[in-house]
C-alpha cells in the first residue's frame, strides 16, 4: 500500500512539471491561451490525483480495520469477582467467541501464583494475540506482563484495578487502571458526613492492608474523618482466599455485623475491601441499621441481589433496570438513604471498556495513555454515567506517571427518590494525593 501511494504522488509530481513546462516545449511563439489550457490540464490531473491517493489512505484503513487479531481477558471466578467475569462475556458476546479469548486465575490465587501467571502467560501462545487485559490484577500479573513482553512484545498488556504496586505493575504493564483509591479514600467519607453519620467503620485484612493502594486509602479515609469530625474505626475480618474460605469469611460478617452496629451506633457507615464480605455486610446492616456509602468495586450487582433475595434474570445486561429493581427493594427494606452504589458496574466496566480501548488502540482509533479515549471506551458499557478521575501520583517522589490512571463515577445513593451526590465535581484537596 505504501508503494501504492508513493507511486500516486510520483505521477502527481510528473504532472505539474510537464504542465510547468507545456509552453516553452512547443513553438516559440507559445499564446497565452496554451498555457491557461496547460494550466487547466495540470489542474484536473492534480485533482485527480489528490482522489487517487484519498481512496488508498481510505483503502489502507479499511485493510487494517479488517486484520484478524484476537484478545484475551483474564479474570476471577464468579464466585470470586462475578461482575469482572460478566463484563468479559459481554466484550466476547459483542464481538465474538473466534476473536476473545476468556480465562479464569484460581480462587486461591495466593497459593496458585505459577499457575496464576501461567494462565496469563498462556494466552500469548495465540499467534493472532495482540492484547491480554487481566481484570483484577491480582500477584503474579507483573511477572506474568514480562515473560509475555519478553516472548511477544507486540502484544498490548493491561492490567484493570492491579492488587500490586502500581510503580511496579506500571514497570511491565503498558496500560494500569484503577479505581481512584485517593480521591474516593476522602469522597466516601464527605458523602457519609453529608449524610448524618458521625463514624465511619473500615473492615479488611492483612493482606488487603499490605497493598499500596489501600493502605493509602486508609490513611486518606482517616484525615478525611479528621477533617470533617468523624471517628475512624478498623475491624478485621478472616481472608476469603485463606482456609476459612468464602463460606467462613461471610458467617464471620454476619455474626459480627450486629456487634458492630451496637458498638458504634446506627449513625455509622461501613466499608469493606473484599468483594466477598459485600453481600453478608449488605444484608446485616439493612436488619441491623447503618450505612453503606458504596463497595471498594462499585455496582448495583455487588452483594444487592444477594443480600436481598433478588432474581435479575429478565433484568441482566440492562444497569437502568437492575438498579431500579434493587433501589426498589432497598426502600421496601427501610434502608432509603442510607445505602450506596455506582450506577454501573465498576468490575463490568473495567473488564469490558479496557478491552474496548485496546481493540480501539489496535485499530489505530485510539491513543493508549489518553483518558478521554479510555472514558470513551468506558461509556460503551456505561452510557450516561459521568467518569473523573487522574494519573496516579507516587506519593513517594511526588511525581505521575504516565501510564497508570485512576478512575472512580459518581456516587448514587439508593432512596424515593434516589439522587446522585455529584462526586465526580468535588475537587478533592491537594494535600490527599501525597497522603501514605
Amino acid at each position: 500500500m505504501k508503494k501504492r501511494i508513493v507511486s500516486v504522488l510520483m505521477a502527481s509530481a510528473m504532472v505539474l512539471s510537464l504542465a510547468a513546462c507545456n509552453g516553452a516545449a512547443g513553438q516559440p511563439a507559445a499564446t497565452i491561451e496554451n498555457v491557461e489550457n496547460a494550466t487547466e490540464e495540470a489542474a484536473d490531473a492534480v485533482e485527480e490525483t489528490a482522489d487517487k491517493v484519498e481512496d488508498a489512505v481510505e483503502d489502507a484503513v479499511e485493510e487494517a480495520k479488517s486484520d484478524d487479531f484476537h484478545i484475551g481477558i483474564v479474570t476471577g471466578s464468579v464466585s470470586q469477582s462475578e461482575d469482572d467475569r460478566r463484563g468479559a462475556e459481554a466484550f466476547q458476546a459483542k464481538y465474538g467467541e473466534d476473536k476473545v479469548t476468556l480465562a479464569i486465575y484460581p480462587d486461591n490465587f495466593t497459593e496458585e501464583l505459577e499457575t496464576t501467571i501461567q494462565t496469563i502467560v498462556n494466552l500469548s501462545d495465540d499467534p493472532d494475540m495482540k492484547a491480554i487485559i487481566v481484570n483484577q490484577a491480582i500477584p503474579g500479573t507483573t511477572e506474568a506482563f514480562r515473560q509475555i513482553k519478553e516472548r511477544r512484545p507486540d502484544i498490548l498488556c493491561i492490567a484493570g484495578e492491579s492488587h500490586e504496586d502500581l510503580p511496579e505493575i506500571g514497570s511491565a504493564a503498558d496500560l494500569v487502571v484503577n479505581n481512584d483509591f485517593v480521591a474516593r479514600g476522602y469522597l466516601m467519607i464527605r458523602t457519609a458526613h453529608e449524610l448524618g453519620c458521625d463514624t465511619f467503620v473500615h473492615i479488611s485484612f492483612p493482606r488487603h492492608l499490605s497493598y499500596e493502594t489501600m493502605s493509602r486509602r486508609v490513611a486518606i479515609m482517616k484525615a478525611a474523618c479528621e477533617e470533617f469530625g468523624m471517628k475512624f474505626e478498623m475491624e478485621t475480618a478472616p481472608d476469603p482466599t485463606t482456609d476459612v474460605g468464602v463460606p467462613g469469611a461471610q458467617a464471620y460478617i454476619l455474626e459480627h455485623v450486629p456487634e458492630w452496629v451496637d458498638k458504634y451506633g446506627t449513625n455509622s457507615a461501613y466499608f469493606c475491601t473484599n468483594d466477598a464480605h459485600t453481600e453478608p455486610l449488605l444484608k446485616k446492616l439493612l436488619e441491623c441499621g447503618g450505612y453503606f456509602i458504596e463497595a471498594d468495586l462499585p455496582s448495583p450487582l455487588m452483594g444487592y441481589p444477594g443480600a436481598l433475595g433478588l432474581d435479575l434474570t429478565e433484568e441482566a445486561g440492562d444497569f437502568e433496570k437492575i438498579l431500579a429493581k434493587v433501589e426498589s427493594a432497598v426502600v421496601e427494606k427501610g434502608g432509603a438513604g442510607r445505602f450506596g452504589t455506582w450506577a454501573y458496574s465498576y468490575g463490568y466496566t473495567v473488564s469490558a471498556g479496557l478491552a474496548e480501548h485496546a481493540r480501539n488502540v489496535i485499530l489505530g482509533e485510539s491513543d493508549l495513555t489518553d483518558i478521554d479515549d479510555i472514558s470513551k471506551a468506558y461509556g460503551v458499557f456505561s452510557p450516561g454515567a459521568e467518569w473523573n478521575g487522574s494519573k496516579y501520583t507516587n506519593a513517594e517522589t511526588g511525581v505521575k506517571a504516565d501510564n497508570t490512571f485512576l478512575i472512580y463515577q459518581d456516587t448514587y445513593i439508593m432512596g424515593d427518590p434516589g439522587k446522585y451526590m455529584g462526586s465526580t465535581k468535588v475537587e478533592v484537596p491537594e494535600k490527599y494525593f501525597t497522603i501514605k
